[in-house]
């Protein structure tokens, strides 16, 4: 088995096995989910958890309830490290993490190779972190032997995005994370105000409104917003939060929120 070693354990999430399941179970025990709609999607943040994890697991919380359905998850983020046209799908069989390896589903990555947009592509993911901030969650939130279908998104049109995405979630079982933080070192106060303007757009399934300065997976997130209007889905505001609500300088804060994506009530 190939396997993509874990590039940010012990810096964004504990190394240990142990203290990283202790950490990822109580915040997850901390949030009360109050809707019993399937979900269809969920956009978490991606920073260390000491910052992001609390808002990060008021996604993944809404997610728990259908552990026993959701087979596959879809985990789409943002390529920090390295720059990157279209999406990029790793041919490693699993992601690596404390808890133990993340299988890569099979038969998702054989249908989308060689869809518009789509490259097998290692090296975009070897350091990344957006997608693998993500697995402890989906690994302590869903059944442990979820498959995963890890895309790194650069600058792709939302529509390639949304047609990808259009085929994948057809298939029972699936779900999308959309792996991205929202505004970047502003003060507290016009972070507030940023990303108040943000989740409104995401709200209103605006993704032409979401720019490069408003979250960094904006690429990503157009596509899946994309698909929420083409679908008819209902977004959600679960949370909004920034770094200095976990301490950090209230001077120059990320902003961080947690969305939930599914389709209308009956």
């Amino acid at each position: 088995m190939r396997v993509r070693p874990a590039a940010v354990a012990g810096r964004f999430y504990p190394a240990d096995r142990s203290a990283l399941a202790d950490l990822v179970d109580g915040l997850l025990a901390d949030v009360r989910p109050e809707r019993p709609e399937h979900p269809v999607a969920v956009i978490a943040p991606h920073a260390g958890y000491r910052y992001s994890g609390a808002v990060a697991a008021t996604a993944y919380a809404h997610l728990a309830p259908s552990r026993f359905r959701i087979t596959r998850v879809v985990v789409l983020g943002p390529a920090h490290v390295t720059p990157l046209r279209g999406m990029a799908v790793p041919s490693v069989d699993a992601f690596d993490t404390p808890l133990g390896p993340v299988e890569i589903d099979v038969d998702a990555r054989t249908a989308v190779i060689g869809t518009p947009g789509v490259a097998v592509h290692d090296h975009p993911h070897a350091g990344e972190h957006s997608i693998e901030t993500q697995l402890p969650f989906l690994q302590r939130a869903l059944d442990p032997g979820v498959r995963a279908l890890p895309l790194l998104v650069g600058h792709t049109p939302p529509a390639t995005v949304a047609a990808l995405l259009s085929s994948l979630l057809a298939e029972t079982g699936t779900v999308a994370v959309v792996s991205t933080d929202l505004s970047h070192y502003l003060p507290q106060p016009l972070a507030r105000e940023q990303d108040a303007h943000t989740a409104a757009a995401i709200v209103a399934r605006d993704g032409l409104a979401v720019g490069p300065a408003d979250a960094c997976g904006h690429w990503p997130l157009r596509g899946l917003l994309q698909h929420a209007a083409d679908r008819g889905l209902d977004v959600e505001v679960l949370r909004l939060a920034t770094s200095a609500d976990a301490g950090a300088d209230p001077g120059r804060v990320v902003g961080y929120g947690a969305f939930l994506l599914h389709d209308p009530p009956a």
